[in-house]
């Protein structure tokens, strides 16, 4: 093969973005002579792995594409009836063509910056919407990470509100989901809350709980009416949790409606396909008095500077890097891409649509149940929703026969079968399940009604115009584009956010994640039925010891937080094992992420912070000292590595070798792996546990938020001891509801690694720290870089100094931020994790042309702000104080401010022909914390705040 045919075969060198030439360029201003010796002098010595990885060879992407073709054919598609949380349905072709497969929606970042968000933000507030109107409750957030986790974040919220005294108290109906009941228990037990699991009818309310657990319907598809008990549990100031079906609720009345306090449940059923578990967006909704301790984003409705509507994240002030270890939860994301996915569903199907698809659902099981009941069999209940709970069957028989149909069934411990139906059940569909249960036919006959008329609903739903206007597919794909033009994303700039990698997801590797094999797998289906997806995942967790040289990994983890969760459970539960269960204390430097204070404190530790020095290294002596301070109660020290101030700290064997002489384990936070993989391994560094973010090193897209994969790797002593399920071996420790998270979207890092082999691996970190030093040294003389290695060199990202503009010229941070956006550039971290400072990331994947087009930017702002240091600029009426300028503002007949409005809106040439232009301009966060709207608004209410900003 000769070098032009090797070249269009490697991958590698699509991803990464500067070529062999652009690298040498930027060595050479670096003054150095290869990337070698730049990995000599950024990374210290004592750190450099002297074994290389241990990868299959590289393979093209049309390689690529058909191993993992024949991977999948490993999987058998089986029509699922289990029911349980997961269903078939239908995603529709025009969401999954024009949002789940363009890279305009699933290279978003998370809508920090809200002015080039709008797009995003719109969607997921009809998201909102949609839980709020479906629940009857009239906060919702913009979704969790799936249904068993968002009922623990519900036990969190409850015991939050009510604080008891004493021995906290939380009871969880047996009628749950087995999964969330699992998920559950891990939580109550890291956070020294008594769960009980009981029946519902001997519960007796009482002031000893804190808040209760109930399902509607039932897993076993029973439709209670639980207004009584709900009522008794309000009386006695008991919190009251309904995990629920949306779908259901088109037909039933809402939680809402009879008294519950929070309403938790899935929207996958809402067109997102099973994928063997997720990803999946959980819903969350609850009254407004409980607005500050609600986990997760909420998007709110404010004002730009203009006065016109403008969407944002509200009350930010809730969240972990405010609140640190005070915070209510450790959720930093949602899952924003399948939310999208399922407002979507419904704002193409409506309210109508809707009720039509429950209507069927609801008929072709009433149908099934009277086929059984003519044929004497006992079905447990006689009231549901779409699933079935059979008794008296010979369940051997019953299986045997599903299996030989094509067809899977539930079978529970007691010997009873469940079957539930779906949006793709048929007629043809129940014939098949009724010969199998041994049902009657019956013909000509209307099916009963078994929704008890107490319990239909009555409430409208959807009414919102945007649920009535896109039915067509022409004009949903004209609404869906209108949004998608209202959003940056990596289709129009780099997005240079320190510590969260938004490199490039390669669309081979994100072709598989809707090929049937792997998005139409059960999680809970027969094993025998999964060969594909346990051979990729034995697959990736062999790659993924190889990466960290750890010993064991666990893929559960569904998000950077819960990986961090995940980790400390997996340490306290070794330490509880080993008679150590009195160490609490987790020792945290200041420079952390605020999701690791807040992971600790769920995970049921004591946070110690440990300073940092000047330089950002931790404060080697004081983190000595706190060690032997709390030698006897020490479980552990979490550590970001390269460090959050992006430098590869010099003493971090000595850090690890001082918390386990004290006794402690080591847990690295993995956020910033992509600076590592193939140059040093975390096991070599003494680290005990570690997570990894799938969505940032190994190109999982963001997606807007999510979603995300944070699986743990973990030493030899620490793996009987990961997180668990009700289907593994081990069934303590489950953190999330399957037994592989997100497992839909592991197939784009598997793709992602056997295309970029060990070499590519290898060479994309060392490009990483090529890039983040190259804009280092382009941008120091005119934003200092704050920190840097002891050899002069960054890591993969650099922190730029804005603090003298704020204090000589009133330019804050966020100034230069917004006034980014007129450059169509995101702006890079803000304020974190110093104080009006920018860290930056630029990825390996950025070109030397797109570097340097920010470099550029940067240049120009400065120059700008030079303008109003010198007094060249009005210090108030300036460019980067009025910052974004909106098209509205630029094309409006008066321009009432000193400079020309060409220079707003066309500060360098280049812009004239590739331009994002920002929907609205600045936006009043504080405005919109005091009026918080968090659902759709009628066109009267969109102008009343407008003219004066009413709100409740």
């Amino acid at each position: 093969m000769n070098s032009k045919e090797t070249d269009s075969c490697d991958f590698s060198r699509r991803h990464i973005g500067p070529r062999d030439e652009e690298i040498r360029r930027m060595l050479s201003a670096l003054g150095l002579e290869s990337l070698e010796q730049l990995a000599q002098l950024a990374l210290p010595p004592a750190i450099r792995s002297d074994r290389p990885l241990e990868l299959p060879a590289p393979l093209a992407e049309h390689e690529a594409l058909a191993v993992l073709r024949v991977l999948s054919r490993r999987n058998r598609i089986v029509r699922s009836f289990i029911g349980q949380g997961y269903y078939d349905c239908v995603l529709p072709a025009v969401v999954q063509r024009n949002i789940l497969e363009n890279p305009g929606w699933y290279t978003q970042y998370t809508p920090y910056q809200a002015e080039i968000s709008q797009g995003r933000l719109e969607a997921l507030l009809n998201f909102q919407t949609m839980v709020s109107d479906l629940t009857g409750l009239e906060l919702a957030n913009a979704s969790l990470l799936d249904e068993a986790t968002a009922a623990a974040e519900a036990m969190s919220l409850a015991r939050n509100a009510r604080r008891v005294a004493g021995e906290q108290r939380f009871f969880a109906a047996d009628h749950c989901h087995p999964q969330t009941l699992d998920v559950l228990k891990t939580r109550a037990q890291a956070q020294g809350i008594r769960l009980e699991v009981g029946a519902m009818e001997e519960f007796e309310p009482s002031d000893r709980y804190f808040g209760v657990l109930f399902q509607f319907p039932t897993t076993h598809g029973a439709l209670l009416d639980l207004r009584d008990v709900v009522s008794a549990c309000r009386n006695q100031g008991v919190v009251v949790i309904v995990a629920t079906d949306l779908m259901a609720l088109a037909l039933v009345e809402p939680p809402g409606s009879w008294g519950a306090d929070v309403a938790v449940g899935s929207t996958q059923r809402f067109g997102v396909p099973l994928g063997f578990g997720g990803p999946h967006a959980a819903f969350f909704s609850t009254h407004e008095q409980y607005k500050r301790l609600m986990p997760g984003r909420i998007v709110g409705i404010s004002r730009d500077r203009l006065g016109k509507p403008a969407l944002r994240l509200a009350l930010q002030t809730r969240e972990q890097h405010i609140r640190r270890e005070r915070a209510t939860s450790n959720i930093c994301t949602a899952q924003v891409l399948p939310a999208i996915l399922a407002s979507m569903y419904a704002v193409y199907h409506g309210p109508d649509g809707l009720r039509g698809i429950a209507r069927r659902i609801h008929r072709l099981t009433c149908g099934l149940a009277d086929r059984l009941e003519a044929a004497d069999r006992q079905l447990r209940h006689s009231c549901f929703f779409d699933t079935l709970h059979i008794d008296g069957l010979d369940t051997d028989e019953v299986r045997r026969r599903s299996l030989q149909a094509g067809l899977n069934l539930r079978y529970y411990d007691d010997g009873s079968v469940g079957v539930s139906l779906d949006e793709v059940a048929s007629e043809a569909d129940v014939d098949r399940l009724a010969q199998i249960l041994g049902g009657t036919t019956l013909e000509g006959d209307k099916p009963s009604q078994r929704i008890p008329e107490n319990l239909r609903r009555r409430s409208e739903f959807l009414s919102h115009a945007v649920f009535h206007q896109y039915h067509s597919e022409t004009e949903f794909v004209r609404y869906v584009h209108s949004l998608q033009s209202r959003d940056l994303s990596l289709t129009h700039s780099m997005i240079p956010l320190g510590s969260c990698t938004m490199k490039l997801n390669p669309a081979a590797a994100m072709f598989p994640i809707t090929w049937p094999e792997w998005s139409q797998i059960h999680p809970f289906a027969p094993l025998d039925q999964a060969e594909g997806y346990l051979e990729l995942i034995r697959q990736m967790e062999q790659d993924l010891r190889e990466i960290t040289g750890m010993d064991a990994v666990s893929l559960q983890p569904n998000s950077g937080a819960q990986g961090e969760f995940a980790g400390l459970t997996t340490i306290a539960r070794y330490l509880a094992d080993n008679g150590e269960g009195q160490r609490k204390v987790c020792l945290i430097p200041e420079s952390a992420h605020g999701t690791n204070p807040a992971s600790a404190v769920m995970a049921g530790m004591r946070v110690v912070m440990v300073r940092c020095r000047e330089n950002g290294d931790i404060d080697v002596d004081h983190l000595r000292q706190l060690s032997e301070e709390h030698r006897d109660t020490l479980a552990a020290l979490m550590v970001t590595y390269p460090s959050t101030h992006g430098v590869f700290e010099e003493a971090i064997r000595d850090i690890c070798d001082i918390i386990h002489q004290a006794g402690g384990q080591v847990y690295m936070d993995g956020a910033n792996l992509n600076a590592m993989v193939g140059l040093c391994r975390p096991a070599e560094l003494g680290v005990d546990v570690c997570h990894l973010n799938l969505h940032k090193t190994f190109a999982i897209p963001h997606g807007g938020g999510g979603p995300g994969v944070g699986p743990i790797a973990v030493k030899e002593h620490l793996a009987p001891y990961l997180p668990g399920h009700l289907l593994l071996a081990n069934r303590e420790g489950a953190v999330a509801a399957a037994p592989w998270g997100s497992a839909n979207i592991l197939p784009i890092s598997w793709m992602y690694i056997r295309m970029m082999g060990a070499e590519g691996l290898r060479k994309a970190s060392l490009v990483a720290v090529l890039n983040a030093n190259y804009v280092a040294h382009r941008l120091d003389h005119a934003f200092p870089v704050l920190y840097r290695g002891a050899r002069g060199f960054v890591a993969h990202e650099c922190i730029l100094d804005c603090r003298r503009f704020k204090r000589e010229a009133g330019i804050s941070v966020l100034d230069i931020a917004k006034r980014l956006m007129d450059y169509s550039f995101h702006a890079p971290t803000v304020s974190w994790p110093v104080a009006e400072t920018l860290m930056v990331e630029p990825t390996e994947s950025e070109s030397l042309a797109e570097l340097d087009r920010f470099c550029e930017a940067m240049l120009a702002i400065r120059g700008e702000i030079d303008d109003v240091l010198q007094g060249r600029a009005d210090s108030t009426d300036n460019m980067l104080k009025n910052a974004p300028h909106c098209v509205e503002m630029v094309t409006d007949d008066e321009w009432p401010h000193p400079y020309p409005r060409s220079k707003a809106a066309f500060p360098v040439e280049g812009l004239r022909r590739r331009k994002f232009w920002v929907p609205c301009t600045r936006i009043d966060d504080a405005w919109g914390d005091r009026h918080l709207f968090c659902t759709c608004l009628s066109p009267e209410e969109w102008e009343a705040i407008s003219e004066d900003g009413g709100g409740r």
